[in-house]
C-alpha cells in the first residue's frame, strides 16, 4: 500500500509529524559524534517528532560502541542498524527500509546540521503538495583552501549554494538534489523506488551517479520539489580533499558516472562519437587554455585548474559511456 503524506489533513488533525534522518557511515567515529551532537542540538518545533537511524556499512573502527553511548541522550529516538552489503547506497536503501516516518531525512557523517534545521522541515512540508526538499551544503575546512581551487567546481567537495531564495527544482534548476542533505516523502519514495547501488560509490567502485539518477527519477515522475536557503548543513572538507589528485579522480569519475545513465536515458542534443558535442567543444576550448598556462600566458592557478578539469570530465564521460561494465541494477 502507498504510503501517502497529507500536509493538509496534518494540519487539520495536529497530528504529529513523523521524520526519520538516516545517517550512513564508514569508519568516521569522530565524525559521527560531531554529526549526532548537532543533531541534538538543533531546535525540534512542536508538531515534529524526530528519530534518528545510524546505518554502520562494516565500520571497523567504535561507530557502533558511539552510536549506543549516545541513545540515552536521545531518549529512545536513536537507531543502530549493520548493513554489510559495502557502499553509501545499500547504507542509504537500509536505513530507509529500516524507518517507518512520514518524511525521510539524508545527511552524510561528515556533516552536521544547522540549528534551525528541523525548523525548516517542519515549515516546508507543513505547507503542503511538496515531495522534498534540498539546501545549502556549507564548507568546513580542514585546511585553508589553496590558490587553485577551482570557485566553479564547488561540486568535487560538496559545497552547494544555489541563493538565497527558496526556488524549485526543476530542468532550470542549475544544480540538483544532493543525498546529503535531503529529505523527502516516504509517498514519493515509494513511488520511484529506492537508491540504486550499481550507481554508488564503494571501495573499489569510485562511481558518484546514485544522486543524480534519483534526481531525475523524482523529475520524471513529476515530484514537486524546492532547494531552501535555510536547511542548511555544515560539510567537513578534509585535507586529502584538497589535492589535485583528489579533484582529478572526483571528476573522472563522476562523469564516468554521468556517460553510464546517458547510455539508458540520452539527453536531446547533438552527439559525436556518443559524446554530447557541447562537452567536446568545452574540453576544446580547455585544452588552449591549458596550453597557454603552460606557456605562462595564464596566470590564475584556479582557472588553469578549472580547465584541467574540464579534460578528465570529457575523459571519465567517454569511458563511461563506452567502456565501463556496470553492475546489475
Amino acid at each position: 500500500m502507498l504510503h501517502k503524506f497529507d500536509a493538509q489533513s496534518w494540519l487539520v488533525t495536529g497530528a504529529v509529524m513523523q521524520l526519520d534522518v538516516v545517517i550512513p557511515t564508514y569508519n568516521r567515529q569522530d565524525l559521527l559524534s560531531r554529526t549526532l551532537d548537532s543533531l541534538l542540538a538543533a531546535r525540534v518545533p512542536p508538531g515534529l517528532a524526530v528519530s534518528v537511524t545510524v546505518v554502520d556499512n562494516n565500520s571497523k573502527d567504535n561507530t557502533r560502541g558511539i552510536v549506543e553511548g549516545y541513545m540515552s541522550q536521545f531518549a529512545g529516538r536513536l537507531n543502530y542498524v549493520f548493513e554489510s552489503r559495502q557502499g553509501r547506497t545499500s547504507a542509504l536503501n537500509a536505513g530507509i527500509a529500516a524507518t517507518k516516518g512520514d518524511l525521510i531525512g539524508m545527511i552524510d557523517d561528515d556533516e552536521e546540521v544547522a540549528a534551525g534545521w528541523y525548523e525548516c522541515v517542519h515549515a516546508a512540508f507543513s505547507a503542503g503538495d511538496v515531495d522534498f526538499i534540498g539546501g545549502p551544503c556549507v564548507p568546513r575546512w580542514g585546511i585553508e583552501p589553496p590558490s587553485w581551487v577551482p570557485k566553479d567546481c564547488s561540486g568535487v567537495i560538496g559545497w552547494i549554494d544555489s541563493g538565497a531564495e527558496i526556488v524549485p527544482y526543476n530542468n532550470e534548476h542549475p544544480g540538483m538534489l544532493m543525498g546529503g542533505n535531503a529529505v523527502l516523502t516516504r509517498a514519493i519514495f515509494e513511488k520511484i523506488g529506492p537508491y540504486s547501488p550499481a550507481l554508488g560509490r564503494t571501495a573499489k567502485r569510485l562511481l558518484a551517479g546514485e544522486d543524480r539518477d534519483m534526481y531525475d527519477r523524482l523529475l520524471r515522475v513529476g515530484a514537486r520539489g524546492f532547494y531552501r536557503p535555510d536547511l542548511i548543513i555544515y560539510h567537513y572538507i578534509p585535507p586529502e580533499r584538497l589535492t589535485k589528485k583528489y579533484y582529478r579522480q572526483w571528476c573522472f569519475w563522476n562523469n564516468a558516472s554521468l556517460g553510464l545513465l546517458d547510455r539508458e536515458c540520452p539527453t536531446p542534443v547533438a552527439y559525436l562519437g556518443g559524446v554530447p558535442r557541447w562537452m567536446i567543444g568545452h574540453a576544446a576550448r580547455a585544452t588552449l587554455k591549458v596550453v597557454k598556462g603552460a606557456l605562462g600566458k595564464g596566470r590564475n592557478p584556479a582557472e588553469n585548474f578549472a580547465s584541467e578539469l574540464a579534460l578528465w570530465d570529457l575523459a571519465g564521460f567517454f569511458y563511461g559511456k563506452h567502456f565501463y561494465k556496470p553492475l546489475s541494477r
